[in-house]
């Protein structure tokens, strides 16, 4: 189809049944009532306006010129939207996306057929309500999403919890107390935001009142019921972003519904992504939405179900920009026949099963708790020290075991295991396990980690504590990796019974007593196997450009204050005032957060995340100020938080909270 023209509508009202008006933006076809098109569809929190705008106008251009409308909604009390959202894929935000799927489907320039995109939350709700099964609904493409909320997003990680869960409330809080833009709801826009501002919810509060995998979780896991959903769905992710498990966990249960595509990225769209190399994305979307939206006969459903990049031998760095590796394509995804490994006597990583009826040769660890400081971001946004770094320093206060030098590359693609047997003296404990590339020179590069509270052994939906001091068995599943461990490197197992700040102490530190002659790693082989070429797109710099006021900054310090028996883990991120040359709108957010913990005190542990976000065009201007903090004690987690808003430099609002939640075997 050649290039068309199109038209862009800043702001397009869509009223709701129930009386809401929500704001949409719209690329659209010219002639679209003449020669109807399909349409693709994004829901989301993260504003239209200014959030999203650097991205959507990278992708929605391309789509309309291809004759597919884009319109990009904002959630209900987002951006210029009205109302106040209610949580995180809540049945109402369904429900609505349902209405405007129908609405969508319904007008004159629409052909009837729609497609639901987005990355993270828009990778969640587009598989969420493909699963309620709209009739215009006929293709998703979701990024960096999840099936399994519990286990596989940014709260909760097999019973351990994230201390991503404070960011995300904290960016969430930040992000839901701007206000709307008056050039688009005129003189409304203040009672708009004081409503925003008196009324919107501090998600942590309701995420920590679900600490084990109950109903609350189980709403939008697709996992749940994988049949559900019907349509085809592209489902996309980077080995870098802490989304990587999604795309063979959708192969795997959706069957042949699913295309995989899985890249070296962190948490962005596969065009505009780092590490490099990237994807043609939009090349990639269209002839998803010509074959399943048009009907094209372009064969798209012929291809590989799972496309991959196996990273080879990649060294950690304070920036990683290309990432070496080579690209695979496995037309059926089955689960991969493991390569196993034991521990022997003198602690080599030997390949072979476990020797049966081994004598126990039981080992004491006790890692200090700000081990992990080497983890990085559990979703990542830049290549930068978001990245996990080299883990020689973690693995100081880790139990290793490691291979010779391999006399030749080993190549993987899946999710290791680790099983071992275990006690410690206290009924809750968490336990780590790294799989580690260690290069000729000794750098340590992270593979693939996964972690365990011990107390969700059997399950996340009914923990049951250790019996102190009983011997147990234990199986852990690390996430998704795609790698060739090179000649000459060796393979580590890594074990830890801390990851701060990734996960949160439990509320002793009793050490685990490991029998390392129990100790199995299988590693999945990348097996049958095709050699491919994923194309790159033309553009290498794809992205609009707007007018700097202030630059963007970005910090990661760890600070050890040996005096105080402290660490602080220490983020400082600041993306610089912008100004859209389009709208005049100019942004900036900030976001300070420190992480601190004494190495042999769990209960010292402390997060705090401030956030500023600022919104300002010539003799208007306003900011909000949000902290999220939260503290522990032995029985319970302490969570408080703030809100400030200015207008001009008037202080207009200000509300506090401070909420104490039981701990649930955490």
């Amino acid at each position: 189809m050649t290039d068309r023209s199109f038209t862009v509508i800043e702001n397009e009202w869509i009223m709701l049944k129930d009386g809401t008006r929500l704001a949409a933006r719209v690329w659209m076809p010219d002639n679209a009532e003449v020669d109807p098109v399909p349409a693709v569809f994004e829901f989301l929190p993260y504003r239209k306006r200014d959030g999203t705008s650097v991205r959507d106008e990278s992708t929605y251009p391309v789509f309309a010129a291809a004759g597919i409308a884009g319109v990009r909604v904002d959630i209900r009390g987002s951006g210029e939207s009205d109302g106040v959202i209610d949580g995180e894929y809540t049945e109402l935000e369904l429900a609505n996306a349902c209405e405007l799927i129908a609405w969508i489907a319904e007008q004159p320039w629409s052909n009837g057929s729609v497609g639901m995109m987005g990355i993270s939350w828009g990778g969640f709700n587009c598989l969420q309500v493909a699963a309620l099964r709209p009739p215009a609904l006929k293709a998703v493409i979701s990024i960096a999403s999840t099936v399994d909320r519990y286990n596989d997003d940014i709260h909760y990680k097999n019973g351990c919890h994230l201390s991503a869960q404070l960011s995300w409330a904290a960016t969430m809080l930040a992000y839901q107390s701007r206000a709307p833009d008056p050039e688009i709801v005129g003189e409304r826009w203040k009672e708009m935001w004081l409503e925003r501002l008196e009324k919107e919810p501090f998600f942590m509060e309701e995420w920590l009142s679900h600490q084990r995998r109950d109903d609350f979780w189980k709403h939008g896991s697709i996992r749940e019921d994988f049949s559900a959903l019907e349509v085809p769905a592209l489902v996309i992710a980077g080995w870098a972003d802490g989304y990587r498990n999604t795309p063979l966990s959708a192969a795997e249960g959706l069957g042949e519904k699913a295309k995989a595509l899985i890249g070296p990225w962190i948490h962005k769209y596969p065009h505009f992504a780092w590490p490099k190399p990237r994807a043609d994305f939009h090349g990639e979307a269209i002839r998803w939405w010509n074959r399943w939206l048009r009907g094209e006969e372009n064969g798209i459903e012929e291809g590989p179900q799972v496309r991959a990049y196996i990273l080879d031998a990649v060294r950690p760095a304070p920036r990683r920009d290309r990432d070496p590796g080579f690209w695979i394509a496995k037309d059926a995804w089955t689960q991969p026949e493991m390569q196993c490994f034991y521990v022997e006597q003198f602690g080599t990583l030997m390949e072979g099963m476990p020797i049966p009826h081994a004598p126990a040769h039981d080992v004491y660890i006790k890692s200090p708790l700000d081990t992990g400081t080497t983890s990085g971001e559990w979703f990542t946004l830049k290549p930068d020290a978001e990245l996990a770094i080299d883990q020689r320093i973690d693995d100081a206060g880790s139990l290793t075991f490691q291979t010779a030098p391999l006399a030749q590359a080993q190549d993987y693609l899946g999710r290791p295991v680790v099983t071992v047997t275990l006690s410690c003296t206290a009924e809750i404990a968490n336990l780590c396990a790294r799989l580690v590339d260690v290069h000729p020179d000794g750098t340590a590069t992270r593979v693939s980690y996964g972690v365990l509270n011990l107390a969700h052994r059997d399950g996340n939906t009914e923990p049951t504590p250790m019996k102190p001091g009983e011997k147990t068995q234990i199986r852990l599943v690390l996430d998704a990796c795609g790698y060739r461990f090179g000649e000459g490197h060796r393979i580590r197992l890594s074990l830890s019974t801390a990851y701060w700040p990734t996960i949160l102490p439990a509320p002793t530190d009793p050490g685990l007593t490991i029998d390392i002659a129990s100790i199995g790693l299988g590693l999945p082989k990348l097996g049958v196997h095709d050699a491919i070429e994923v194309k790159e797109p033309e553009n290498p710099d794809p992205l609009p450009h707007y007018i700097e006021h202030k630059p963007a900054a970005t910090r990661r310090q760890v600070m050890r204050d040996l005096s105080a028996n402290r660490t602080d883990y220490r983020i400082h991120e600041d993306t610089g005032l912008f100004e859209h040359p389009g709208t005049g709108l100019s942004t900036r957010q900030r976001r300070d957060e420190v992480w601190s913990i004494s190495p042999d005190d769990p209960l010292s542990m402390r997060g705090v995340s401030v956030w500023t976000c600022e919104m300002e065009r010539p003799g208007w201007s306003v900011r909000t100020a949000s902290t999220a903090t939260i503290t522990c004690t032995a029985t319970d987690w302490r969570v408080g938080g703030s809100v400030v808003a200015y207008e001009s430099e008037e202080q207009i609002f200000e509300k506090t909270f401070v909420k104490t939640i039981p701990r649930d075997f955490m």
